[in-house]
């Protein structure tokens, strides 16, 4: 195996772990999840992983985990993710009244790079984590 496919299977595993610990805390409630995200710095980024290697990673261990990652699992997730690998990422929330609709992304400068960039139009921002 080349270093490309040994990073893509540490950035997978990494994400998947992350999956599990986010379901684990779920009980402690969503402000704590909040704050363990709010203490989660950037970190000095490494020369060979991209931002878009991080969001792939994320959506492949959402494939593999146990049970379906809804957008808040997986939007806190590749932030986490993304700000351990040095990319100043935000997790915004935000939704839309008619019809009711929630929904969670991220963010790096203002430009979405895990889901549809619609999303920042057609949702109010809530919060910006």
């Amino acid at each position: 195996m080349t270093a490309r496919p040994l990073r893509r299977l540490a950035l997978v595993s990494r994400a998947w772990i992350e999956l599990a610990r986010f379901d684990l805390r779920r009980p402690a409630g969503f402000a704590r999840q909040c704050a363990l995200l709010g203490r989660t710095s950037v970190s000095a980024p490494p020369s060979l992983v991209t931002a878009e290697d991080v969001v792939w990673a994320v959506d492949e261990a959402c494939v593999w985990y146990v049970k379906r990652a809804a957008c808040l699992q997986r939007s806190f997730v590749a932030a986490r993710l993304l700000r351990r690998c040095g990319f100043a990422a935000e997790m915004v929330i935000g939704c839309r009244p008619l019809p009711f609709e929630s929904h969670a992304w991220v963010e790096i400068d203002g430009r979405v790079v895990n889901d549809l960039p619609q999303y920042r139009r057609a949702f109010t921002v809530l919060n910006r984590l």
